[in-house]
């Protein structure tokens, strides 16, 4: 399961070495907070992947993990089974405009997101804490 780093400028979403090479990532993800225009819960994450995977890796029901492109960009997907999620919207960055993936911890994340937080990285869980 991917983990949360968040401080006052960024939000870093800490890939494990199997989650990369699923992913077909090399490198964590890094959002800029100014770039976060909205977060949402949801109880089925399945519902927002929206365009192709490319690249990725998708088991139905089971796994989505990758890049998923649509008409109008590229979405970052890191889904698991049937768990609870986050949707992430972004404005301005670079590569994605909506990063959307399944954590027990996505009341923290838009709780810590609502705070000021300090400038050292720090797990959501700990701040909203």
């Amino acid at each position: 399961m991917v983990t949360l780093m968040l401080d006052s400028a960024q939000l870093e979403i800490v890939l494990s070495a199997a989650e990369k090479a699923i992913a077909f990532r090399k490198r964590n993800v890094i959002l800029e907070r100014s770039k976060i225009t909205r977060v949402q819960l949801t109880d089925d994450a399945w519902t927002w992947l929206r365009g192709v995977r490319a690249p990725g890796t998708s088991v139905p029901a089971t796994l989505a993990m990758g890049t998923w492109r649509y008409a109008g960009g590229k979405d970052l997907v890191l889904i698991r089974r049937n768990r609870p999620g986050v949707v992430i919207d972004l404005d301005g960055h670079d590569e994605f405009q909506r990063i959307v993936l399944t954590t027990r911890h996505g009341v923290e994340l838009a709780q810590a997101l609502r705070l000021d937080a300090g400038d050292e990285p720090a797990d959501v869980v700990d701040i909203a804490g």
